[in-house]
């Protein structure tokens, strides 16, 4: 557990998103070193959409991936799966004994379709911290806010100072893009930060530029091999023809990811 809190005490790192052990394997066997789930991509895996998955699920999920891999594993464990603190912990015990070095929660409640009061959600955060205290395992609080249409940047560092204070040892606010942005949330959230890379935001060497400790993806590359299959597929209906081969995984990259000594 701790080779996975040592990685947020300087500099800059990416956990990349796999959906399942065997691109977890994969990407491992490139050198990254962490991994982090994805609600969107584990829920695409099992033919749901996101937020549909259940507690039990996950913590399969979870158990086969750290089964697979040698390196830190972060969970996306959305809301917990639970209203009340006993439920919350509960959760984070479960998600510790499959395996996980860290888990993050999020203060966005989809039973109501709201993000919850900053004080909910800082109860909340406390009580996911005292959990994951008690198994040495690094706990990530998320603000949603800019996920669901509110971009108000002051109530967002509000919540993160507050879910800090709670007893977060990593603040996540998904959905920032602009630079100006997040080096306010870097400067002022209290505590390391990561950054979900998105499509015309900054670069990883910008985000490290802005003090940013940790890069995720969330379900991007879940979506990117979503997206090769999906234009395989119309190439075979369309045309009958196989070019999509050509960009095929290497067989030496699997014979790397998938061999164990």
């Amino acid at each position: 557990m701790s080779i996975f809190r040592d990685l947020h005490r300087d500099g800059t790192f990416i956990i990349p998103n796999p959906w399942d052990a065997g691109s977890a394997r994969l990407l491992e066997s490139y050198g990254f070193p962490a991994l982090a789930t994805t609600s969107s991509g584990l829920a695409a895996s099992l033919g749901k959409l996101d937020q549909q998955v259940t507690r039990d699920e996950l913590v399969a999920h979870v158990s086969a991936v750290t089964a697979a891999v040698r390196i830190p594993v972060n969970v996306d464990a959305e809301r917990c799966f639970a209203d009340s603190a006993e439920g919350i912990a509960e959760t984070v015990d479960l998600l510790a004994q499959a395996g996980a070095a860290g888990i993050s929660i999020e203060d966005y409640d989809p039973g109501t379709g709201r993000v919850e009061t900053l004080e909910a959600g800082a109860e909340r955060v406390a009580a996911a911290a005292r959990a994951a205290a008690r198994h040495g395992i690094v706990l990530t609080a998320r603000a949603e806010n800019f996920l669901y249409g509110h971009t108000d940047l002051d109530d967002t560092i509000a919540r993160l100072r507050a879910y800090r204070a709670a007893g977060a040892d990593v603040l996540y606010a998904p959905g920032l893009r602009e630079r100006a942005d997040i080096a306010r949330v870097v400067a002022e959230a209290g505590g390391p930060v990561n950054v979900l890379a998105v499509s015309g935001g900054p670069s990883v060497p910008e985000l490290a530029e802005l003090g940013v400790r940790r890069v995720s993806l969330g379900g991007g590359l879940a979506w990117v091999a979503y997206g090769a299959l999906r234009d395989a597929a119309r190439e075979l209906l369309d045309s009958g023809t196989t070019s999509f081969k050509a960009r095929s995984l290497p067989e030496e990259d699997l014979e790397r990811a998938f061999r164990r000594d």
